[in-house]
């Protein structure tokens, strides 16, 4: 039995750069798609669930897994045909990009960044390999190549001791246990604001939203509950983010599960969800925390599903009062439940993962499987 098509372990960098282009949308509707597959995947949802996500094919998914467990983030720009033939060959190309993202004092020149003159210059004089490209031939080459001018940024490495431990944890319940696996966030603050957003319009005249320079209404916080194996999603709009909202959230996960299995939540480690009295609730109730390790929320399987929340209640909207958003947003969970997965795929899916499992044996990730009662 072939295992299910699932996206390899992303890298902190990788799972940060999907979050920020799901989290806040891209120009390209391909990259955008794209990168939710991939998170999606990311967080242990299956290909039927993704397919129903984006909306596209579960083929359309596959391969785009598999495209990315090959190339990487590239796999998120399409690949355009056409074209007159290129005048380099292929392995000059492939120098002259190498050289473009190379820093220029690893190659002895004294300055920190390429402009367009100086890389060009160098190619007509570099040792052993005489590259001649005029200015704009090299520009149209690196934009081919997806080699743009930008800033330089930062990103952070998970300095999570443990690590690999929470994700082969949380990999794990997601597979052993997908029926009684849950995740929890919160996004916020929401303001009562004109939010900006994009929408279908007449070419020149878009929709407009007025400005406001005022804020007369407090912030919420919406406190999202998911459940991987029925695919449904939650939750409520909360004043702040605390202990004790974190802790009603977790109530109604166990009310959801009220036959007194033990249950696994997955959620970051916000200083809100590490309580005591969270903890001293979660043992005496079968609940097993499952943390993400720190800056890798992108593990975290309710991710993907409240990137679309915020596109469809939040983005391109002009609330006015906290009571209509609320309503928003809870007439968009209505209708994304009743649209769930179908309870033959579900089935389907389960005698698949247990087929899996048998054939994998008692072990996982290489350690004993830790099974809970």
């Amino acid at each position: 039995m072939v295992e299910p098509v699932r996206v390899r372990r992303l890298t902190d960098q990788e799972g940060q750069k999907l979050q920020q282009i799901v989290r806040h949308g891209s120009t390209s509707s391909v990259r955008y798609r794209r990168a939710m597959m991939l998170l999606a995947s990311a967080g242990g949802n299956r290909v039927p669930v993704i397919a129903h996500l984006v909306q596209a094919d579960q083929d359309t998914v596959r391969d785009a897994i598999h495209r990315f467990n090959e190339i990487g983030l590239a796999c998120l720009d399409p690949r355009w045909a056409g074209g007159r033939p290129r005048l380099l060959k292929p392995d000059d190309e492939e120098f002259v990009v190498a050289t473009a993202i190379t820093r220029p004092a690893k190659l002895g020149q004294p300055f920190t960044r390429w402009s367009l003159r100086k890389p060009a210059a160098y190619l007509r004089k570099v040792h052993g390999r005489v590259i001649r490209i005029g200015r704009e031939a090299l520009r149209c080459l690196l934009a081919r190549r997806g080699i743009t001018f930008q800033r330089t940024k930062t990103w952070k490495e998970s300095p999570d001791p443990e690590r690999d431990t929470k994700l082969d944890r949380i990999e794990e319940t997601l597979d052993r246990f997908p029926d009684r696996v849950f995740a929890f966030d919160e996004f916020g603050p929401l303001g009562i604001r004109p939010t900006a957003g994009s929408g279908w319009a007449e070419q020149g005249r878009p929709d407009r939203l007025p400005a406001t320079y005022h804020r007369t209404h407090a912030v919420r916080c919406f406190h999202g509950c998911y459940s991987v194996g029925d695919d449904t999603l939650w939750g409520v709009n909360c004043r702040r983010k605390g202990a004790a909202n974190t802790l009603t959230a977790l109530k109604s996960i166990r009310a959801a599960r009220p036959d007194g299995a033990p249950i696994y939540v997955i959620l970051d480690n916000l200083s809100a969800h590490k309580g005591a009295d969270i903890r001293r609730w979660a043992k005496n109730n079968k609940v097993e925390l499952c943390f993400t390790p720190t800056y890798a929320s992108w593990a975290n399987p309710i991710e993907a599903h409240l990137a679309p929340l915020r596109q469809f209640t939040i983005a391109n909207s002009h609330h006015p009062n906290h009571t209509v958003q609320t309503r928003a947003l809870h007439a968009y969970l209505r209708r994304r439940n009743a649209n769930a997965r179908h309870h033959d795929v579900l089935a389907a899916e389960r005698k698949e993962r247990a087929r899996v499992r048998s054939e994998r044996g008692i072990r996982w990730g290489g350690r004993p499987l830790t099974v809970t009662a």
